[in-house]
């Protein structure tokens, strides 16, 4: 039995609108469209029934909202690890075009080996707080990712921009 991919539909007005609004727009209402047509939720069942680019998309989200925030260490704490590293994430963004973030990644994810387990147990806010000086070799990949987390949105935009078919169906 073949199983039935998810519709995400954007309205045109409501696309043209967050177009001129700028990229972080752009990329937010194919965002805020996915999540909602999966009931908010990521899941085994919802993955299986995205594309590859919309499921990219969404990796880029959690990355983006989690690095932002707090770094990787916030990111693997949060439990996006597996989803992030186990996943051909990496390999999707730099098929996008976008090497430097599949690059910044693949770096993460070797440092996810390494300190991985450790980053995820469960802990109290204060042992949190000190993940981030224990685990600082992060620091650096932090820093890059919000240093070019304007350029890395930009190509995001652009890439959906020229594959809109990828992420969702454009209602007049």
């Amino acid at each position: 039995m073949e199983q039935k991919m998810i519709e995400v539909k954007i309205e045109d007005a409501a696309l043209r609108q967050a177009a001129a609004e700028g990229m972080d727009a752009f990329v937010g209402t194919f965002v805020t469209a996915l999540r909602e047509a999966i009931g908010g939720e990521l899941t085994a069942e919802t993955m299986s029934q995205l594309t590859a680019d919309q499921v990219t998309l969404l990796a880029w989200d959690s990355l983006h909202s989690e690095v932002m925030d707090g770094g990787f260490v916030q990111l693997i704490h949060n439990g996006y690890g597996p989803f992030m590293f186990k996943n051909p994430v990496a390999k999707a963004f730099r098929l996008w075009g976008l090497r430097d973030l599949s690059k910044l990644v693949y770096d993460a994810h070797t440092l996810y080996v390494k300190y991985g387990q450790e980053i995820e147990r469960d802990c109290t806010d204060e042992e949190f707080m000190a993940l981030f000086e224990r685990f600082s070799e992060f620091d650096t990949l932090d820093d890059a990712f919000v240093e070019h987390e304007e350029e890395w949105t930009a190509g995001i935009a652009d890439y959906i921009d020229n594959h809109i078919e990828h992420f969702a169906q454009i209602a007049s």
